[in-house]
């Protein structure tokens, strides 16, 4: 059995904090095994390791998350990135080759496919490895995990068994619902319809016969040079609707998509994270506030404050779920990021005359991590050391640097630096391209980069320490 996380997505119900770079999972906001705070991401990567099921594990996701994903997860955890965002069938289809051809599984293998988010009890990862029996015992093209609801949702949608063919552990699917009105859901209920949490399992083999029947290789070094080429739709719509022998199992535990903010708030152990005070009379009140300035509620209820460099939401509990439809058009750079050697914010961004751009931005980069080796053609960059110490590297020239330092780098100079305890800086750019695509990388590693130069040295001592 191997397992596909999918981790895709905007996030845009959950903004200010959440962009396209930095989606609702890895928000950390809930509160950990030891009181720290933690995302999505993070508590299901743990429970699946005390459900023995990390090593069967595999994350589908976008080169813009996949340095998010190793910052939370560690450099070592298992990726297959999309060579561009489609949508799930995609997604599944490439990484199933991936399966199939690096990591040598036979076409009898079952694969089972979950978001990379769900708030969830240990009870639902056991039911997960159940599927697999249910997959093989039924004879099944597909298996499906169903939510027993617990209220009549219509952000959900339904999966409606055959009662005629009901066994006591899992029964044959007679069709899907989209999304009903909530009468419509009170009825399916009734009827015993189970919320599709976007959970199911296949063979390889099966799968391999969807794909090489759009006439697409299953083959995982040509199907990613034709990623284009696959639909670019989800897979309930072009597998699961499609597909006439279903079964489902019922996951009787604890199941909340914690997609908006008035569902998040309601598992956030803290009602301020961040500067903020909230009034005594204030009740049902959250702040979330990633900005170095105080927020204060005083005297109003059931509304969340969200605070980021991106923006600033201010919001009753029940009107937050129309906040994507608020924000589509708000079309910005995103302001924060995470990436594998920590994180930076943008602090001012300006446009002159000419086209030259200035952008300032704070930089921060965890001990013992490192930027790439690389250059920029079309700008230069001034750092002035805040925290920490760390080694600089500009044209092959290595330095120690600390707080106070000031670094220039001209356009074309190619440069890296480590941190040796956690170092901050204030990165300025000028130039006419201050776009991520003007970021030409050498090398990544710090091995790398001390073995090109024959600085061995270098990085041996800082093994030792």
């Amino acid at each position: 059995m191997k397992l596909i996380l999918l981790s895709g997505g905007s996030g845009k119900r959950l903004w200010p904090l959440s962009n396209d770079s930095r989606s609702k999972q890895f928000l950390k906001v809930l509160q950990g095994e030891s009181g720290q705070l933690e995302s999505m991401v993070q508590r299901v990567w743990r429970q699946l390791g005390r459900a023995d099921l990390q090593q069967s594990a595999l994350i589908a996701t976008s080169k813009a998350q996949a340095e998010v994903i190793r910052n939370q997860l560690g450099m070592d955890v298992p990726l297959v990135i999309e060579p561009e965002r489609r949508d799930t069938f995609p997604a599944i289809a490439l990484v199933s080759s991936y399966v199939y051809c690096h990591q040598r599984a036979d076409l009898d293998e079952v694969i089972i496919v979950l978001p990379v988010d769900p708030y969830v009890d240990d009870s639902y990862f056991e039911c997960i490895k159940d599927l697999e029996r249910v997959l093989n015992h039924s004879g099944a093209n597909l298996a499906l995990m169903g939510v027993e609801p617990s209220y009549p949702s219509e952000k959900y949608g339904y999966i409606i068994p055959k009662h005629e063919e009901s066994l006591d552990e899992y029964s044959w699917v007679s069709h899907f619902r989209e999304k009903p009105d909530q009468r419509t859901a009170s009825q399916l209920i009734r009827q015993g319809a189970l919320w599709n949490c976007g959970v199911f399992a296949f063979s390889l083999r099966y799968l391999q016969r969807v794909v090489e029947k759009k006439g697409l290789p299953f083959d995982y070094d040509r199907l990613i040079l034709r990623y284009r080429d696959l639909p670019k739709i989800s897979f309930d719509y072009e597998v699961v609707e499609q597909t006439d022998r279903i079964v489902v199992l019922p996951f009787r535990g604890s199941w909340k998509d914690l997609g908006t903010w008035n569902v998040l708030t309601e598992e956030m152990s803290a009602s301020v994270i961040g500067k903020g005070v909230i009034s005594g009379d204030s009740v049902n009140a959250h702040i979330v506030n990633e900005l170095d300035i105080p927020v204060v509620l005083l005297g109003v209820s059931d509304v969340v404050v969200a605070a980021s460099p991106d923006g600033i939401l201010v919001t009753d509990k029940t009107s937050s779920p129309r906040i994507k439809d608020i924000v589509i058009d708000v079309d910005q750079r995103p302001m924060y990021e995470e990436r594998r050697w920590g994180w930076y914010k943008v602090l001012d961004y300006a446009k002159y005359s000419q086209g030259m751009e200035v952008l300032t931005r704070k930089v921060c980069i965890h001990e013992n991590k490192n930027l790439s080796y690389h250059f920029h053609q079309d700008r230069s960059e001034t750092w002035t050391i805040l925290k920490g110490e760390g080694l600089f590297v500009l044209e092959g020239e290595f330095r120690h640097v600390e707080k106070h330092d000031v670094l220039h780098i001209p356009a074309g100079a190619r440069h890296a630096i480590r941190a040796e305890e956690e170092l901050e800086f204030i990165e300025v750019q000028q130039g006419m391209d201050l776009s991520e695509n003007d970021i030409h990388r050498i090398y990544m590693t710090w091995f790398e980069i001390c073995s090109a130069f024959g600085k061995h040295d270098f990085y041996h001592n800082l093994r030792e320490q």
